[in-house]
């Protein structure tokens, strides 16, 4: 009979236990997609940043453009 009641008691926890890690599981997609959306974020930012600084190159002082476009491009291949 202890064994009996034993699996009674698994069972009747099974269902909670499954719904903990369904609340865990989601919980680790919505970080995940917040993560990814600033990343898209930040890559749309540093290329709106790089066709400004890209327009703008030839302009006064166009070695420190040059040099800050390098380095924001990246930039840009580390998080792409």
């Amino acid at each position: 009979m202890s064994d009996a009641a034993s699996e009674l008691a698994k069972l009747r926890t099974a269902p909670a236990a499954a719904e903990a890690r369904a609340d865990v599981a989601e919980s680790e997609l919505a970080h995940t997609r917040a993560v990814e959306s600033c990343s898209e974020a930040m890559i749309q930012e540093l290329k709106l940043e790089i066709a400004k600084l890209r327009r703008d190159k030839y302009g006064i002082s166009s070695e420190r453009r040059a040099r800050l476009i390098d380095q924001l491009e990246l930039q840009l291949e580390e998080l792409e």
